[in-house]
């Protein structure tokens, strides 16, 4: 129901009722009839049911962010993400925006701005994350449409390629592990060569734990990755909790090389933890720990550091613990190994119907690919330097 209604002079205001039975305003018109042509649109409007209280776009996204965040459903670390995108970029500058006041030209002026300091992906992801926040706002009603849309038109940014994933052949992994094993300890050497060897993720490994760990006499055995507690994910504040893998696909077993079961069997007698890969402070592992203290100055060396305890030189500059899930993948595909015995051996996901052509003829690629890997370990162990001290492989 509305109405038009003098409110002053030569001013007039159309006032409506609301579904709670309050009483909406929307003031401006220069005649009576002027009011009444915006009455007949909203008639149009709300019977195709798309009709919007103009109220609504008056609420800044500042105001909007609380509903947002108690509506929102993802993993911690994402939402502390999102959190820090939002304090550090958004509210700064839309915090105070009515939805109304949103227009896409003045968006993509203020991320040619961000483009300045900070790099395209990251900007790309800023902008993102703005406009779930407007879709949002879209389906609470408080504006019609979500503003943002791509550029049409500017100069095309030459930006710098992607630089390629640094990977390693074996007998290089195996000097970043002996150089782990000199600068950190043995179990850090054992979780390099596992990642390398099995192609599992690091918070796969680091989230390990001993009953998912399957050694047998006869030097066989794999791990498995549990759907439900088969990783360990790490907030960008620091807390640790055990949840499910990167996909679905994830969750899996994984065969091991004769050599790694028994580094494995030396690893787990070294202590009584349920996780099989843990600290030198016996606690749970940390990326950023490990990065600075093991794989940084392993693979790239320390040779400008002042005095350090230990000297090492480059041995893989740049190759990063992910780098070794790309190693692993490398090698397979040197090998010969079919695509899809690939997949299902690092958690990716391919169609159904490959995964039951594969099924006919898994036992026969599972024994080769692990006979490749085996002897991968063997040729690298007699070309591995012996300058740096490789006692923590013998038994293996």
């Amino acid at each position: 129901m509305a109405w038009a209604e003098q409110c002053g002079d030569n001013t007039w205001r159309v006032r409506y009722r609301r579904g709670d039975n309050s009483i909406g305003s929307i003031p401006g018109f220069p005649t009576e009839q002027a009011a009444q042509d915006h009455i007949d649109d909203m008639k149009s409007d709300q019977r195709k049911g798309t009709w919007l209280d103009p109220v609504g776009g008056q609420t800044t996204l500042g105001e909007f962010l609380p509903d947002f965040w108690a509506a929102i459903d993802v993993d911690l670390r994402t939402e502390e993400n999102y959190r820090s995108i939002v304090r550090k970029h958004i509210e700064p500058r839309w915090g105070d925006t009515a939805f109304a006041d949103f227009k896409n030209l003045k968006i993509q002026a203020w991320a040619k701005e961000l483009r300045i300091h900070l790099s395209p992906v990251t900007v790309q992801g800023i902008t993102k994350l703005l406009s779930l926040i407007l879709s949002d706002a879209v389906d609470e009603k408080l504006i019609a449409a979500n503003p943002i849309r791509p550029p049409r038109r500017g100069r095309r940014r030459h930006g710098q390629r992607p630089k390629k994933k640094v990977w390693a052949e074996p007998v290089e992994l195996l000097e970043v592990a002996d150089q782990i094993a000199a600068c950190y300890g043995p179990s850090g050497a054992i979780l390099e060569v596992t990642a390398g060897w099995t192609g599992a993720r690091w918070g796969e490994l680091t989230g390990l734990q001993r009953h998912n760990v399957h050694l047998f006499d006869d030097d066989t055995g794999f791990i498995v990755i549990d759907p439900d507690t088969g990783t360990l994910h790490e907030s960008a504040s620091g807390k640790l909790w055990l949840g499910p893998p990167k996909t679905e696909a994830s969750a899996r077993t994984i065969s091991l090389v004769p050599f790694n079961v028994r580094l494995l069997r030396i690893q787990l007698a070294t202590h009584k933890h349920p996780h099989v890969f843990i600290g030198p402070d016996g606690g749970l592992l940390r990326r950023s720990n490990f990065a600075r203290r093991a794989q940084r100055p392993a693979a790239d060396g320390n040779l400008h550091v002042d005095n350090p305890r230990i000297r090492l030189h480059p041995a893989k500059p740049g190759l990063t613990f992910h780098g070794t899930r790309h190693s692993h993948k490398t090698w397979m595909i040197d090998d010969g190994i079919p695509e899809i015995a690939q997949a299902l051996r690092l958690g990716h996901v391919m169609p159904d119907k490959v995964q039951e052509t594969y099924s006919h003829v898994a036992a026969a690629v599972e024994a080769r690919l692990l006979q490749h890997l085996q002897e991968r370990w063997e040729k690298a162990v007699i070309n591995a330097p012996v300058d740096i001290d490789s006692n923590w492989r013998v038994a293996a």
